[in-house]
């Protein structure tokens, strides 16, 4: 099914993200994360494209399974990066000879060891160009990638909410935004981008925080932040040890979630890491809670998401 079907038929959406494992035994331990998940009833799931492809089989082999074995929409994603036009298209055909419907086209990141992307001969340069080449010869679902806090890349906020406007001229029928810890700074874009004309939805995505160092590196290679009053809380958690910073970073994505549904956000995207406990608890929380439910009369009318 087209996520954006599933989208407009059923608000909230929640969705997870997953990334192919290196090993036979960590797909398979993979799988069973998403049977575990799958009880929660995600409206789709995603797949990431390791840079330069080098997870490419992988990608297409796991969305196909999770659709075909699990029963559960799957897209996968897929880059730029070390393709030319005439790889793009034949990893393109792969996907819709597996029955895949959904894509998420990304310029992606540099390989490993590199700094500065650098297309190659043939290839494309932006995830809008990969979105226009997809739209043009394939019947594709098409997602986009936007950026709450600016893309790490990007010279300035219009310049960055520019490229989301390219993207949905390519194709894209819906965003997803790369994590964030303050809401107010995906309020703020989502008042920017309808202010600009952009009318598709806008799903947030989240990534529970499990590991404090893990989420330092994270935050500081996509050029997202960390609020001081939080990392202040995760410092003193973290001399506590792992479980405590658990306990702390579930229950803050649980209220972070639950904030953003109230107010009128089309739904969560949750970045896994390919574990299943925290995703499980904040989603059954919210389940139990219903925060979409309430009234939004408070919030500003630029800011619900009706679509």
């Amino acid at each position: 099914m087209r996520i954006e079907d599933i989208i407009e038929g059923r608000q909230p959406v929640f969705s997870f993200e997953f990334f192919p494992p290196k090993t036979p035994e960590g797909e398979e331990k993979l799988f069973e994360t998403i049977a575990t998940l799958r009880r929660l009833d995600p409206s789709f799931v995603s797949v990431t494209y390791g840079a330069g492809g080098g997870t490419r089989a992988l990608t297409v082999d796991i969305v196909k399974r999770i659709k075909n074995e699990l029963g559960i929409e799957a897209m996968a994603h897929f880059t730029c990066v070390g393709h030319t036009r005439e790889e793009l298209h034949e990893v393109l055909g792969e996907m819709r000879a597996a029955g895949i419907e959904n894509v998420l086209p990304l310029r992606g990141d540099p390989p490993k060891g590199e700094t500065e992307f650098k297309p190659v001969a043939g290839g494309l340069s932006h995830g809008s160009e990969l979105a226009a080449l997809i739209s043009e010869s394939y019947d594709f679902s098409i997602g986009g990638a936007c950026y709450p806090e600016l893309h790490p890349e990007a010279v300035d906020a219009d310049t960055d909410l520019l490229t989301c406007h390219y993207k949905v001229a390519a194709g894209a029928k819906f965003l997803i935004t790369q994590l964030f810890f303050d809401n107010e700074d995906y309020f703020a874009f989502v008042d920017r981008a309808r202010a600009s004309g952009l009318d598709v939805p806008i799903i947030p995505g989240i990534m529970p925080i499990t590991n404090f160092e893990q989420i330092k590196r994270f935050t500081s290679t996509i050029g997202a932040s960390i609020p001081p009053e939080l990392h202040e809380q995760l410092e003193a958690t973290n001399a506590e040890g792992e479980e405590a910073v658990l306990e702390l970073g579930v229950a803050y994505a649980t209220l972070q979630c639950a904030d953003l549904l109230a107010r009128g956000a089309p739904g969560i995207h949750f970045y896994t890491l390919n574990k299943s406990m925290a995703t499980r608890a904040i989603l059954s929380a919210l389940r139990a809670a219903r925060p979409w439910q309430r009234s939004l009369a408070s919030a500003p009318a630029q800011s619900r998401q009706t679509h």
